[in-house]
C-alpha cells in the first residue's frame, strides 16, 4: 500500500514541532524538583492562567483521555450524568474511561455536524428531575467539533446560559481548541467561552504528550483537584517535561500559528476535493478537518492505493486530517491520488 496518504490520517501523525524539542531539550539540563514542585511547571501554570483566567485552576496531563476524565471527576458524583452529543468523542472514543474512573453515566443527545443546542437540552434535564434518574450535572461539548465543525460565540453564550440557569457545568473537550481559535479568529479563551471546565489540547497541535485541566469557574473549582490528578496516574514524576512543551505552545503564540497553518491546509484539501468527479463534502470545511462522501468505487481504490481513515464505511465517508506539518506537496499529492481512483 503507499503510504501518500499518511500525512492525512491524523493530525496525531505529526511529529513533534522543532521548538517542542527543544523546550524538552531545555528542560533536560541539570535537576529539577519532581512531581511538579519545578520552575518550568510553574511557568506553564502561569501561561495557562494568562490565556483562561488567573484564578483558574490547573492540572497537567499527558494524554486527552486523561484531561476529560480527571477534570469530570473533580466536578461529578457516582449519581451524576454528562450530557454529550452521541458523536462526540467523550462517548465514542474513550473505551468507557469517563463511566469507568469517574463512576457516572453519559447521556447523549443527537448532534447536527456534532454540534448540540439549548433545544436538545431541555427534554433530558425534564426526564431526570427525580431520584430514580441520575441528575446531569455537566454538559460536554467539543470545541472544535468531531466533524471539525466550531460553536459561534453566540452558541457558547446561548449554552453557557442554560446551564448555569440549571445548575449545570459546561465542559468544553479542546483537544482541537486552537483550531477553533483560529478559525473563529478569537483567543483561546473566547473559543471556550462561558465554559467551566477546559480540557486544553497540545498533543495533536505540535506538542508530544501535553494536555491540561482548567477549572475556570468558581462553580467548577475544588480544592480537591491535586488529589484527583495524582489518583488518575497524571501527576508525572518528570512533570517538567511535560509542562516544558505547554509553555513552548504558548510562547510567541506557536500554537495560533500551528492551528492557522492546520486549517489553511485543510481549505486547500477541501477546495481539491471539491474538484474530483462524483466526490461531496460530509460538511463544510471549517478548521483541520475534510469530511468527504466517496462513491463506493473510488473508496475501494483509494483506500486500497493509500492509508486513510474510513469514517463511515456505510455512507461512504473519509475523514482527512491536516496538522502544523502538513505541506501544500502532501495535500496535492492526496488530490492526485484521488483523481486518479475517481478516474479509473
Amino acid at each position: 500500500m503507499d503510504n501518500s496518504g499518511i500525512a492525512l490520517l491524523s493530525d496525531n501523525a505529526a511529529g513533534v514541532h522543532p521548538r517542542v524539542m527543544t523546550a524538552l531539550a531545555t528542560a533536560n539540563d541539570g535537576y529539577a524538583a519532581a512531581y511538579g514542585a519545578d520552575s518550568v511547571t510553574s511557568q506553564a501554570i502561569e501561561l495557562l492562567q494568562a490565556e483562561f483566567g488567573n484564578r483558574a485552576q490547573v492540572a497537567l496531563t499527558t494524554t486527552g483521555t486523561a484531561a476529560n476524565v480527571l477534570g469530570l471527576r473533580a466536578v461529578t458524583d457516582s449519581f451524576n450524568a454528562v450530557i454529550c452529543a452521541q458523536s462526540a468523542h467523550l462517548h465514542r472514543d474513550e473505551c468507557g474511561a469517563p463511566e469507568h474512573f469517574c463512576g457516572c453515566t453519559l447521556l447523549t443527545v443527537p448532534a447536527t455536524d456534532g454540534k448540540i443546542g439549548v433545544d436538545d437540552l431541555d427534554g433530558v434535564l425534564a426526564d431526570h428531575q427525580m431520584v430514580h434518574r441520575v441528575q446531569p450535572r455537566v454538559v460536554s461539548i467539543s470545541q472544535c467539533t468531531e466533524w471539525g465543525t466550531v460553536y459561534s460565540p453566540d452558541q457558547l453564550d446561548a449554552l453557557a446560559r442554560w446551564c448555569h440557569a440549571n445548575d449545570v457545568l459546561l465542559h468544553v473537550d479542546g483537544a482541537r481548541l486552537a483550531n477553533a481559535a483560529a478559525a473563529l479568529g478569537c483567543s483561546l479563551a473566547d473559543a471556550a467561552s462561558g465554559a467551566d471546565l477546559i480540557s486544553f489540547g497540545c498533543s495533536k497541535n505540535g506538542a508530544m504528550n501535553a494536555e491540561s485541566v482548567i477549572l475556570a469557574s468558581d462553580a467548577a473549582r475544588t480544592s480537591a483537584l491535586g488529589f484527583h490528578q495524582k489518583q488518575a496516574m497524571q501527576l508525572t514524576s518528570k512533570m517538567r517535561f511535560v509542562a516544558a512543551q505547554v509553555v513552548a505552545m504558548l510562547t510567541g503564540e506557536l500554537w495560533l500559528r500551528n492551528a492557522r497553518h492546520a486549517n489553511a491546509m485543510a481549505s486547500r484539501l477541501a477546495d481539491g476535493v471539491r474538484a474530483v468527479r462524483g466526490v461531496r463534502l460530509a460538511v463544510g470545511q471549517v478548521t483541520n478537518s475534510v469530511y468527504a462522501h466517496l462513491p463506493d468505487a473510488v473508496l475501494d481504490r483509494i483506500s486500497a492505493e493509500v492509508s486513510i481513515h474510513i469514517w463511515d464505511r456505510q455512507s461512504g465517508v473519509i475523514r482527512l486530517m491536516t496538522s502544523y506539518a502538513t505541506t501544500p506537496q502532501d495535500v496535492d499529492r492526496f488530490i492526485a491520488d484521488l483523481t486518479a481512483a475517481a478516474r479509473t
